[in-house]
């Protein structure tokens, strides 16, 4: 039966497995590999779940993973929690023991209920092909995460291969958009926020907004999108430039397409005016209106929509789209024109110099990843990435290690672009072991680590109260060094002037990984997480 499984999710598309691979994932994963899949050995299930999570969200495709029965599933758990909160369609094979003694037996049901994956069990041989091919459709039909659940008392049992089924899917009720349409028609300064539920469907946007007059902007998981409008905002919310969080705050309108308007976007609500009327387009019917209020609530796929508003429009507009908008964007929309005070010193370089040092070194053609913690905005608003595929935010579940495994996945659905990962010291080293499954696969990637030696987020949230902070401030760590003992080639930079290895490194071959140990100064917190810590 497991090999009928692996076969099955092979013939519907599967082209890529990450995981560790136990007993009682043995056969199946091996079926996979037999019917053309790549399979990818990380060190850690947790790295093969965010790992595959990353690919899928950059390469578009669904991708696997590969798990251990009870404890390989448990290893994965926070990466699964990050893919189920971000809709990843991804699938999960997990080996399950079911005798009632067995040490490695959990509740796995529960395990993916509890995180919001949806849980699927392959029933006995003759429904395994039906059973699996309900899981892939579940997973690439309604973007989920789930969790196909393969009991070791049938795995061993006698299956036939045959054509999975076809799943028919039901049209989604025509959306109504007269009111939308009216809205944009009416509107002097409408501001549209696209989300990963609107990711390849730029030009329909496009299209909409010029015929409205309206400026466009992503939220961070979406960023890159509308690279290369001049009329793009980049980033809403917390990452957003002074003047785009002023325009989109002076907006009449905003329509939402496929983003769930939370506090990150939102700033908890204060970056949307009072006064706006707020429009969202969503697949998901419990998401309108889930963390800010909506005037306007469309079901319905985001491309089809806004198709269908441009075509209600009774003609076009001018908008938000003055010369005076025009001049305010190509002046200072993006974040390294905006003028800073350098807080570096002798041994410390400011995160801001080093990453627009590092956005003029690398090659435009890249794929940025950027781990959660206080330094994760200087990544994310001072490099530049290609499109919407260049950049990979796993800050779902908002935790901490989540970087390295996916820039690892990033790199894999994206061959022929420079990867980059931008992790935190404590980030890294949590995450350390996937180190060996970058090298030796062999992925030129440039990992830069903002190290301040520290849990920065906790130092800045509680150091002013004059809380001891023993517990999160660590000792200066040799990231370099212990880089190097894994084969990768490394710099440390307290200044500008130290990133001339990373130049040559850059000009190739490339054959190891670049790892740069940024000792950043951290004298000042990020006004980023100041936002965030008002939600806890």
């Amino acid at each position: 039966m497991a090999d009928v499984v692996g076969a099955t999710l092979a013939r519907l598309g599967a082209d890529h497995v990450f995981g560790v691979v136990g007993s009682g994932n043995f056969h199946v994963t091996n079926a996979l590999v037999a019917g053309g899949a790549r399979f990818v050995a990380t060190r850690h299930e947790g790295g093969a779940a965010t790992a595959a999570d990353a690919f899928a969200r950059v390469s578009g495709r669904p991708a696997l993973v590969t798990v251990h029965q009870g404890c390989g599933l448990t290893n994965a758990m926070t990466g699964l929690a990050e893919a189920a909160k971000s809709r990843t369609p991804m699938v999960v094979l997990a080996a399950e023991a079911t005798a009632p003694r067995s040490n490695f037996r959990v509740d796995q049901d529960a395990l993916a209920i509890a995180v919001g994956a949806s849980p699927v069990r392959v029933r006995g041989a003759e429904t395994a092909v039906e059973d699996a091919a309900a899981a892939w459709h579940l997973a690439v039909g309604e973007r989920r995460t789930v969790v196909l659940n393969l009991p070791l008392d049938v795995q061993s049992a006698e299956a036939s291969l045959v054509d999975p089924p076809e799943v028919v899917v039901a049209a989604l009720p025509a959306p109504s958009v007269m009111e939308l349409a009216s809205l944009l028609a009416g509107a002097a300064r409408p501001v549209f926020i696209a989300g990963r539920g609107a990711v390849g469907h730029r030009d329909e946007l496009l299209e909409l907004a010029a015929a409205c007059g309206a400026l466009v902007a992503t939220s961070a998981a979406a960023k890159g999108l509308f690279v290369g409008d001049p009329w793009a905002l980049d980033v809403s919310g917390g990452f957003a430039t002074p003047v785009a969080a002023s325009l989109i705050a002076d907006a009449d309108v905003v329509v939402a397409w496929g983003s769930s308007l939370n506090m990150w976007t939102t700033r908890h609500g204060a970056l949307i005016g009072p006064a706006a009327i707020v429009a969202q387009v969503d697949l998901d019917p419990s998401a309108l209106g889930g963390h800010h209020r909506v005037d306007v609530g469309i079901v319905g796929d985001v491309g089809s929509c806004a198709r269908a508003v441009l075509s209600a429009l009774p003609g076009t507009a001018a908008g938000y789209r003055s010369p005076e908008v025009l001049a305010r964007l190509g002046a200072s929309g993006r974040w390294r024109d905006v003028p800073y005070e350098d807080d570096g010193d002798e041994l410390h370089i400011d995160p801001r110099t080093l990453t627009i040092a590092l956005d003029d070194l690398i090659p435009s053609a890249r794929v940025v990843a950027v781990d959660s913690g206080n330094f994760m905005g200087y990544p994310s608003m001072f490099l530049s990435v290609p499109d919407q595929r260049g950049f990979c935010f796993t800050q779902a579940f908002q935790s901490i290690g989540l970087g390295l495994a996916s820039a690892l996945g990033a790199a894999l659905a994206s061959p022929g672009r420079l990867p980059v990962a931008a992790c935190g010291d404590g980030g890294f080293l949590m995450a350390i072991a996937e180190l060996e499954t970058i090298c030796r696969l062999g992925l030129g990637m440039l990992i830069v680590v903002y190290n301040d030696s520290a849990y920065g987020a906790e130092v800045h949230h509680f150091g002013p109260g004059g809380h001891p902070l023993s517990t999160v401030v660590f000792p200066e760590t040799d990231i370099a060094a212990i880089a190097r003992g894994y084969g990768c080639e490394a710099v440390t930079v307290r200044g500008a002037d130290d990133l001339g290895p990373v130049a040559k490194w850059l000009a190739g071959p490339r054959t190891a990984p670049m790892v740069v140990d940024a000792k950043v100064a951290a004298g000042r917190p990020s006004w980023w997480l100041e936002e965030a810590f008002r939600g806890h």
